[in-house]
């Protein structure tokens, strides 16, 4: 299984939720957002340097840098 950051994902690249590397209060805040083990999310756009905008099926999500390091996922081939 090839893990990898979030932040790390391509523009246009599927991926799968497989861990979350952080605090009790970022993993709150992801849980509220829906982002738990095994959600895919879609790649939309990459702010270079700022973070990223993720669709979760019709919602879209935008997360800062620092956030999605900590998010490690598995791209689904897409």
């Amino acid at each position: 299984m090839n893990t990898f950051p979030l932040a790390m994902a391509s523009e246009g690249e599927t991926v799968k939720v497989i861990a979350v590397t952080a605090g009790k209060f970022l993993i709150k805040r992801l849980i509220a957002m829906g982002i738990i083990e095994q959600t895919e999310l879609q790649i939309i756009q990459r702010e270079h340097g700022n973070g990223l905008i993720v669709s979760r099926g019709e919602t879209r999500l935008a997360l800062g840098f620092g956030m999605a390091n900590k998010i490690m996922v598995m791209s689904n081939g897409n």
